[in-house]
């Protein structure tokens, strides 16, 4: 049974449709028209504001702890590779999307052309992919660190940190391909008009006209089988974590250790949370009004780049204390005094466990 897209159910999108749309039958329609916050067009100025912020925020931001962990080499470990890996994907995530939604709101610019949409659609999904991947080995490298520390630097060494992220791209990459494939072998003989600011997947998919039933069961099954399998790796890893903490002697070495993870933990919430909540509107969601879904959508996408580089800037102090030195010049001593403060926190665990490099 042939799905009703969703532009169909809002008269107004009427006005885009195609010409001869019920005779023509095109597998690949040349470009298709992406609507923006399909209700929402007379506020399009007034939410571009907060979108452009959080997008010049994230950039700022990443591009400034990629700046300090290159150009600190006492940060050049696993925990700071892990974290450079999740800023690239960050930037590229937010920059696949917001340049285009910036340019419906400001220049009413809604065509994009069909092999770009694809392309779009394709990155938004493989590096949403590739992110959950690396909040599964920062969780390793935590549970390393915490559990099994005096193995830390042997057992995450620089090449099997490479291996790792090269694990996360490579299956990110091949398991995110079908999409697009599929997508461009459906016929839109209906119309060619997305109400969303970017090609998410779903919307696309919706607009054919063919029975698109493994395109949805397939992105169904790997968001289950991918995301949930990267929260349950996460999950164990963070109760191993909470046992060895809770068995700690003092509530002072407990905080300590508590905070070695806390940035982590607050990281991967902003990213699963909003995530699950656009996914299962988008599916089950019929009566969630459609501008609802679609800032919904936005913002998935641009609040973990917005807030990575904020909460792994003000939780982790060695970053913290590289960015104050950038403007004060005294970064040798701020390091001279983190370096004591570390050797104290390593002599008071000496009976029992040592923590990995704290944040």
């Amino acid at each position: 049974m042939q799905e009703t897209p969703f532009c169909l159910r809002v008269g107004h999108l009427l006005l885009y449709s195609m010409s001869d749309s019920n005779t023509t039958d095109f597998t690949n329609p040349s470009t298709f028209i992406l609507l923006g916050i399909p209700g929402l067009e007379a506020a399009h100025v007034w939410i571009s504001i907060p979108f452009c912020a959080m997008y010049t925020i994230a950039v700022l931001g990443n591009v400034t702890i990629l700046f300090i962990v290159k150009r600190e080499t006492s940060l050049h470990g696993p925990m700071y590779y892990f974290l450079c890996m999740l800023v690239i994907t960050d930037l590229v995530l937010s920059t696949s999307t917001l340049p285009k939604t910036l340019s419906i709101f400001w220049f009413n610019s809604r065509e994009i052309d069909f092999r770009a949409c694809l392309t779009q659609l394709y990155f938004i999904h493989c590096f949403s992919g590739m992110e959950s991947g690396i909040f599964v080995a920062m969780a390793l490298d935590r549970y390393v660190a915490i559990c099994d520390p005096l193995r830390h630097s042997t057992n995450l060494a620089s090449p099997v940190v490479a291996k790792i992220g090269l694990a996360v791209v490579l299956r990110s990459c091949m398991l995110v391909l079908p999409y697009p494939f599929l997508a461009s072998q459906w016929p839109y003989c209906r119309t060619n008009i997305i109400p969303h600011t970017y090609c998410e997947h779903i919307a696309v998919v919706k607009l054919a006209c063919g029975d698109i039933r493994i395109s949805s069961y397939y992105s169904l099954s790997m968001g289950f089988a991918v995301m949930g399998l990267d929260v349950f790796s996460i999950a164990v890893s963070y109760t191993q974590i909470l046992r060895a903490i809770f068995s700690l002697r003092t509530k002072d070495t407990q905080l300590k250790a508590f905070g070695t993870c806390g940035s982590h933990l607050c990281a991967i919430l902003a990213f699963y949370i909003p995530r699950l909540f656009s996914s299962l509107t988008s599916r089950f969601g019929e009566n969630v009004p459609l501008h609802f879904h679609v800032l919904m959508a936005n913002v998935y996408l641009l609040l973990p780049p917005m807030l990575n580089p904020i909460i792994y800037g003000v939780r982790t102090k060695q970053i913290r204390d590289r960015l104050f030195s950038l403007f004060t010049h005294k970064g040798p001593k701020v390091f001279s005094w983190f370096s004591g403060s570390q050797t104290e926190l390593h002599a008071e665990l000496a009976g029992g466990m040592v923590l990995g490099p704290p944040p």
